[in-house]
């Protein structure tokens, strides 16, 4: 087994751990090895890796930290409209996907088609933060009907969207240019799935599918970012049935608490031929051990609903969680991940998601791909490029048109193997 030749200290000791017999002790401080078992076991091929090791993986994960979803349920799908739109440039199509019988347990999907090209396309899906109609002036976008958080700046007051609020985010989703290259864009408010304020898991997916029962919730019972995830998976259960996508070429996508969601969507389910990561940070793609800008006691004070509560047992415990964030990259692989960091965004801990990259390398190089072809944290906008992918742009915390790029060409570079 190959592993990078020049690595910090800290993270070299852990990643030539798997080069022994038997599980060492393992030092406070130092990550667990990806490709040693939990009971000790060196995890030297693909079968051992996909029966052994990636399935425990996701069991420490939904133990300690996201939680436990419920079961699939059955789809439905509703309210179906499709036209043209952006002045003739694309196939505009909008559902509702109901998870539950009472009047507000539905999302909407938003979809944009490239009108020129034939045949299934490939696809980016993405959650927003403020209402779908953010992305665009587009007026025949649907506005959210569900709780949105309030922000004048956006157009947002009494937790509901004005008209002035259509595009206010358009800056982070470069319709028109995703369209030209051939991907359609697919996008859910996150608000629609569950809203994002603590209030005991009693509205949204959680109060629809396993409310409190008495006031209490199993301690690894599923938080927001779990309930998030779940909802990517079921539109892309939608997108299985829709013939102008490609189901088996759909990237999924998110930036800050959405790229930590894109990130568990994409270890959990196998079908996300794609995930990425933007400035995701703590419980996303950063180490946690590290202790750097954001850290674990501080996200579960400012937000306890993301988690399970089985996550605060490691508040300034950092060092005695079976898990840390190089695993839930190394759970996608062998499929293509990138992530991405902001130079000014010292809150998300730019070196800890390099290094969590780095870290998942030895899982993909099993698996038979590059993994990351670096060894060392590249310079800003310098961007590197291999099954795993990764920058540090200049800026500060936002998703921008020079993210896409990469993004874009990251796609173009995996799906045309395809």
């Amino acid at each position: 087994m190959r592993h990078p030749t020049i690595l910090s200290a800290w993270l070299l000791v852990a990643l030539t751990a798997s080069a022994c017999i038997t599980a060492p002790p393992r030092k406070p401080g130092l990550p667990p090895d990806p490709l040693i078992s939990v009971d000790g076991r060196v995890i030297d091929s693909a079968a051992a890796w996909q029966d052994v090791r990636r399935p425990e993986i996701l069991e420490l994960f939904r133990q300690h930290m996201y939680g436990r979803a419920p079961s699939h349920m059955p789809l439905t799908i509703e309210s179906v409209q499709e036209e043209l739109a952006l002045d003739g440039l694309a196939r505009r199509k909008q559902w509702r996907i109901r998870y539950g019988k009472h009047e507000g347990a539905f999302l909407d999907v938003l979809m944009y088609l490239p009108r020129e090209v034939t045949g299934p396309v490939p696809a980016f899906l993405g959650l927003n933060f403020f209402g779908n109609q953010t992305l665009h002036t587009d007026p025949g976008i649907r506005m959210p009907s569900s709780w949105v958080r309030n922000d004048k700046k956006i157009g947002v007051t009494d937790n509901r969207p004005l008209e002035r609020s259509r595009g206010a985010r358009a800056n982070r989703w470069p319709v028109e240019r995703i369209l030209a290259r051939g991907y359609a864009l697919v996008a859910v408010y996150y608000g629609d799935i569950d809203p994002d304020f603590d209030d005991g898991f009693a509205n949204g997916v959680h109060g629809v599918l396993d409310p409190p029962i008495e006031g209490k919730r199993a301690p690894d019972a599923w938080g927001s970012i779990a309930a998030w995830a779940w909802g990517l998976s079921r539109v892309l259960d939608s997108l299985e049935r829709e013939p102008s996508i490609d189901a088996t070429r759909v990237a999924v996508i998110g930036h800050s608490r959405l790229g930590k969601t894109s990130l568990w969507a994409g270890a959990q389910d196998e079908r996300f031929a794609m995930v990425i990561s933007n400035n995701s940070g703590c419980g996303g793609a950063a180490y946690s051990r590290r202790r750097q800008g954001e850290t674990v006691q501080v996200i579960n004070r400012a937000f306890p609903h993301w988690f399970s509560r089985s996550f605060r047992a490691f508040n300034d415990r950092e060092d005695q969680l079976p898990i840390d964030q190089h695993l839930l990259i190394a759970a996608i692989a062998p499929r293509p991940a990138y992530v991405a960091s902001a130079a000014k965004d010292s809150w998300a801990d730019p070196e800890g998601e390099f290094l969590s990259t780095l870290g998942a390398s030895p899982v993909y190089r099993l698996l038979g791909t590059e993994g990351l072809p670096v060894d060392k944290m590249p310079e800003v906008d310098h961007p590197v490029h291999g099954q795993l992918g990764y920058h540090v742009r200049a800026g500060k915390h936002d998703l921008t048109w020079q993210d896409w790029q990469q993004y874009l060409a990251f796609a173009d570079r995996h799906f045309a193997k395809q």
